[in-house]
């Protein structure tokens, strides 16, 4: 079986790829709203241009769980969009800066990243009314919490921000690779996906010191942590690399062409796999694609609420979950 994959914000590229069989479909959960024709998108290699898929959806790009809701970003509407996490229901839709493509929960909110604002908002959980609004660098495309700091990637600057989640005071900005995409944490670092370097970068969370950059696949782009060691999907070449935390490759699994999002359940990782509307099942150990699963078109961000797994289909306005309705 072939298929062409959609790689959203890229101008004329197609990539046909070979497919697995799929093993079952996730449930599909229609967001509310029309996309905005004539917006552009965040490019996985740099560069902005509309597409006709974009036009049709309000791109969702990725998620965040609260402890009770699902929150969803919508790039082309500049709103977050609340689902209920135990029935998928909608809970409301909040405005937001422009092109938001990021969102993180921590103890004090909702953290969003409006990539053409250069701004990072916090919103209120019960209600999604703004409680702060910070200026950070150029395109924040990226976010990760440490539990007291959200660490911002500033796709357009090769940088950085660290902010005080208390009250969004700016605590550093600190030089990474080209084009910041991915963030996670791992307890004591902080470990960024250089989309445009093929490398990740590890940051020491207690004052952002260098701790070195490691060679990675071809356009890393998300980061996870399984609790032992760094996973980082490499969206050009269809797989995820594991390192430990000294930075060192432990392998490189094929996992799906366009592997984006990925999410760690405590027991298997999940991997989003934008050029095959799919999302695959890894085991940690081995590196072993466990399932696959169908998704809506073009899935990017993923998501564990404690019992399922979210995806947000970026051409096609919804999200996929393995809650059963």
């Amino acid at each position: 079986m072939k298929k062409t994959a959609w790689i959203p914000g890229v101008a004329g590229i197609l990539l046909v790829v070979a497919l697995t069989a799929v093993a079952a479909s996730l449930t599909q959960i229609s967001l509310d709203g029309g996309g905005s024709s004539g917006m552009t998108t965040d490019s996985l290699v740099g560069g902005e241009s509309g597409t006709a898929a974009a036009a049709r959806s309000t791109g969702p790009e990725a998620l965040a769980f609260d402890g009770q809701y699902v929150w969803v970003t919508r790039q082309f509407s500049n709103k977050v969009t609340r689902l209920k996490a135990t029935d998928g229901s909608w809970s409301g839709t909040f405005a937001v800066g422009e092109n938001p493509v990021a969102v993180v929960h921590d103890k004090t909110g909702i953290w969003v990243a409006n990539l053409e604002s250069d701004s990072v908002m916090r919103l209120k959980a019960s209600d999604g009314s703004v409680q702060l609004t910070v200026e950070v660098g150029d395109g924040p495309g990226g976010l990760v919490s440490d539990g007291s700091y959200i660490w911002v990637a500033n796709r357009n600057e090769a940088t950085v921000t660290k902010l005080r989640a208390r009250d969004g005071i700016v605590a550093g900005t600190y030089k990474v690779g080209a084009r910041p995409v991915g963030l996670a944490y791992d307890g004591a670092n902080i470990w960024v996906a250089n989309n445009k370097d093929n490398s990740v970068t590890k940051l020491r969370a207690s004052d952002g010191a260098n701790l070195g950059t490691f060679a990675v696949g071809r356009g890393p782009f998300g980061v996870a942590h399984d609790g032992t060691n760094i996973w980082v999907t490499n969206f050009f070449s269809g797989t995820a690399t594991k390192l430990d935390k000294s930075g060192s490759t432990l392998a490189t699994v094929p996992v799906g062409d366009g592997a984006a999002g990925i999410a760690f359940d405590g027991a298997t990782l999940w991997v989003a796999t934008n050029g095959t509307d799919s999302v695959a099942r890894v085991s940690p150990s081995t590196g072993a694609v466990l399932a696959t699963f169908s998704t809506g078109k073009s899935p990017m961000g993923v998501a564990f609420d404690g019992a399922n797994i979210w995806v947000a289909n970026f051409g096609s306005n919804s999200v996929s979950t393995t809650l059963v309705k």
